[in-house]
């Protein structure tokens, strides 16, 4: 049976332009990607590739000089509620509740009757290992958990895509394993479609269904290699052949774009 296509990106292209030196500079160049339903897809690449910018247009939050971004066939044109984006630092609400923080992206909407609200609140804070915490603030919390909230609230609004820009990238590197693994457990349950960018190629092997490499700036699909491991995937898969030879491909690759980006 053929798979559903979720995500569309179709020879997407954006530029910047910079007053002082009055020109424009090519940040993502003729990109296309597409991703599944359910599918978890992730974008690597040397700094400066353009995966953040390519994150916050798949989001609606930038504009695109050239191509389309459609979900579910619906061109992207700005914020829609076919999406939600967990960044790289949580940003919660300090004055709500971890409670409160979840409902808000579901208030935003206006979709939700209270109930319902309710209901998911209840459902996400246990899926996210944070049932007994529904009335502490996060001020009161790790990193960590602060982040498992952030992806609660954004699994909370139903959207048809997930996005992640860098999530784990602020916490430290046994948090990080931690979570990557919680990830895992709660995409399983949750089936959303992923799109997650990171500059860690062990975080995209562990993770992904496919990992995406783009070129140095301008950016362009370099590399889509898929990930050929069963899951559900154990963290001591790190250590086997099987996930050391795709990651040593992808470094490779990675390495090689980061070489021409160096001044």
């Amino acid at each position: 049976m053929k798979e559903l296509t979720k995500l569309n990106i179709d020879r997407l292209s954006k530029r910047y332009w910079f007053d002082r030196e009055s020109r424009e500079i090519p940040a993502l160049v003729d990109v296309s990607l597409s991703v599944s339903d359910g599918e978890f897809v992730a974008v690597v690449g040397p700094s400066g590739c353009g995966k953040t910018s390519l994150m916050n247009i798949v989001a609606g939050l930038l504009p695109y000089d050239e191509g389309t971004v459609s979900i579910d066939g619906r061109q992207v044109m700005g914020p829609g509620v076919d999406r939600a984006v967990v960044f790289q630092h949580s940003s919660l609400l300090p004055w709500r509740t971890i409670a409160g923080n979840i409902r808000y992206g579901m208030e935003m909407q206006r979709r939700f009757d209270a109930g319902t609200m309710r209901s998911r609140t209840d459902h996400f804070l246990k899926l996210v290992g944070l049932s007994g915490f529904e009335n502490h603030y996060p001020s009161e919390l790790s990193g960590g958990m602060q982040q498992r909230v952030n992806l609660a609230r954004a699994l909370a609004a139903d959207p048809v895509v997930l996005l992640m820009d860098e999530p784990f990238a602020a916490l430290d590197a046994q948090t990080r394993e931690f979570m990557q693994a919680e990830l895992l457990k709660i995409w399983t349950q949750a089936k959303k479609t992923v799109l997650f960018i990171t500059h860690q190629i062990n975080e995209a092997v562990y993770l992904a269904d496919r990992v995406i490499v783009m070129s140095a700036r301008p950016g362009r699909t370099k590399l889509d290699m898929r990930i050929e491991l069963e899951r559900p995937r154990r963290f001591e898969l790190i250590e086997t052949p099987e996930f050391l030879e795709p990651k040593k491909m992808l470094l490779a690759s990675v390495r090689e774009e980061s070489l021409k980006a160096a001044p």
